[in-house]
């Protein structure tokens, strides 16, 4: 198989290979971090199994944060508003503003992130599991906030969608 060069070197990762991080409703497929990115993006995979909560109203300051539907249908938050995202759909979600994203109501969904520019997102992850396995402190979470630009803010709007799911 040839790659083709574009400016950076080549990152390939194997299904086989790749680190994954689970919790009860979701697995993460570690694909590519920025600190072995010359271009500077990272990515990774999620499916979540029906009821998943994902992730809560939260925004990047520096990254834009891509979303591809690979299969199912995800519930997502962009600004005020709320969507589903169906299979082949794609979002960018630019810096600065609030998303949040869940397995649509009664649905799994599979999806593939980049964000770009990348930064070292994969810790960030690993804890993501360890705190929903009971394994650490969700304070952890939030003294990570600048560290991983992972900033948690409050949307009545979200939290509505959510009960309605509930």
């Amino acid at each position: 198989m040839k790659i083709a060069v574009t400016g950076g070197r080549p990152v390939l990762t194997r299904h086989a290979e790749a680190e994954t991080c689970a919790d009860p409703s979701s697995v993460m497929t570690l694909l590519a971090d920025s600190d072995s990115t010359t271009d500077g993006f990272t990515s990774y995979r999620s499916t979540f199994a029906q009821g998943a909560v994902g992730a809560p109203a939260h925004f990047h300051t520096k990254a834009t944060e891509l979303f591809f539907v690979i299969s199912g249908s995800l519930q997502v938050l962009v600004g005020e508003e709320v969507t589903v995202l169906e299979t082949g759909d794609f979002l960018a979600v630019p810096p600065h503003i609030p998303h949040a994203f869940a397995a649509a109501p009664g649905c799994e969904a599979d999806v593939l992130f980049v964000f770009t520019p990348g930064m070292g997102r994969f810790d960030y992850l690993r804890l993501l599991g360890r705190v929903m396995r009971g394994e650490a402190d969700a304070k952890e979470i939030a003294a990570s906030a600048e560290q991983f630009d992972n900033h948690y803010v409050d949307s009545p709007v979200w939290r509505a969608a959510r009960e309605v799911s509930a």
